[in-house]
């Protein structure tokens, strides 16, 4: 007996657009799902690229009619894989429409934006989904689990760190540069990760910043010659004209947590040799977690309440089926995963939802989006302002 499908339109057919395309076409391969979404629309901008995309990928229709796609009554769910500042346009624009909407991270690139996606989502029929892909991982969902059952008792410290060196002197200046596009720099693409990240583990959520420093050490790059491959492309762009880089490079800082924890975050593209070192250390009074996505098939746990001779580091490699999330779906113990296998974990847990089920392992609407949103403006003005940014301040 044929299973219930639901009309998937893409917005965006770079980086994302093939990281989801890509989930599209593996997830009901791997899980066994109330509802199988369909491939039904690509939309874009640059319609020679559009239909190369839907060829290779396997979208039956490509269109540079964004409204028109929106709103086609075939189409059940809206997926944004755009850059930050047309997410508000494009999710509000599908919610309207009346459908289903998930779109990446962060939320927005302001909290202005965030905040009217988040009431829009609220006055909805459809559902809203955000695409913090690493709560999907196996070892960080373990960590979850680990955490709500009390295995790190009361949490003391969180330090996290979102590491990359992509970005040097010669990349061109790609949207990711340009404020007025992402938003920020470093900050939003990668701080946004370790924040939600931390929320998602401890159950906390965030009360002031204490302190915050943004650098942006290159200043000026070559302009593009040409559109990226997604945003995240290197190489000199060849071209002798130079543009003003107006996001950080670098952002750290420091926060408190209702529960009392304290707190720490880095997120840079200047830190040589961490090529995607997503960190995150969890030190509780029972246990402490650690994790890094370059070693992602592993969880280092730490059990406190052992007598102490016994107490040490144990490196969980997270690929029993039987046991570890999500990975009962993919292979034999130890034949291990990548990085695309975490958006077609939460691809999984979206059809669930939209199919009536509930997953094992929350996952992030608009709602839930939004506080991660606010943690991330309150450490641009502290950064901005150099002083202590209480998340009360902020609209909520």
């Amino acid at each position: 007996m044929a299973k219930p499908t639901i009309n998937v339109c893409l917005i965006g057919q770079k980086f994302m657009g093939r990281t989801h395309s890509n989930a599209m076409l593996k997830v009901a391969k791997f899980f066994d799902l109330p509802l199988i979404p369909v491939m039904h629309t690509i939309v874009g901008r640059n319609k020679a690229e559009l239909d190369e995309f839907r060829e290779r990928w396997g979208w039956k229709n490509a269109t540079t009619d964004l409204k028109g796609a929106v709103n086609n009554p075939e189409i059940g769910l809206v997926d944004v894989g755009t850059p930050n500042n047309v997410h508000a346009e494009h999710t509000i624009m599908a919610l309207e429409a009346g459908k289903h909407v998930s779109c990446e991270k962060p939320l927005a690139g302001s909290l202005s934006e965030a905040r009217q996606m988040r009431d829009a989502a609220r006055k909805a029929k459809g559902k809203t989904f955000v695409w913090y892909n690493y709560r999907r991982v196996p070892a960080v969902a373990l960590a979850y689990q680990f955490a709500r059952a009390g295995k790190l008792g009361r949490i003391y410290h969180v330090r996290a760190a979102y590491l990359q060196d992509w970005a040097g002197p010669d990349v061109p200046l790609i949207w990711r540069f340009q404020k007025s596009v992402a938003g920020s720099g470093s900050h939003g693409d990668l701080n946004a990760h370790i924040i939600d990240m931390a929320r998602f583990i401890t159950g906390d959520e965030f009360t002031e910043i204490v302190g915050a420093l943004a650098e942006t050490f290159i200043k000026e790059r070559p302009v593009p010659e040409s559109g990226s491959k997604g945003g995240i492309a290197g190489g000199a762009s060849g071209s002798a004209k130079m543009g003003k880089s107006d996001v950080d490079d670098a952002m750290l800082f420091l926060a408190r947590m209702k529960s009392g924890a304290v707190a720490s975050f880095e997120a840079t593209r200047q830190a040589t040799g961490n090529q995607n070192a997503n960190r995150i250390e969890i030190n509780g009074d029972k246990g402490a977690i650690r994790f890094n996505f370059e070693d992602m098939n592993h969880l280092e746990f730490y059990d406190a309440t052992l007598p102490r001779k016994q107490q040490g580091w144990t490196n969980i490699m997270v690929t029993h089926g039987g046991d570890h999330p999500y990975v009962a779906n993919w292979w034999p113990d130890a034949h291990i995963i990548g990085y695309e296998h975490g958006f077609i974990n939460q691809l999984a847990d979206m059809m669930k939802v939209l199919g009536g089920k509930v997953p094992e392992v929350p996952l992030p609407d608009f709602e839930d989006a939004y506080k991660t949103q606010l943690v991330l403006e309150a450490a641009m003005q502290a950064a901005e302002q150099r002083r202590p940014v209480k998340l009360s301040e902020l609209p909520q």
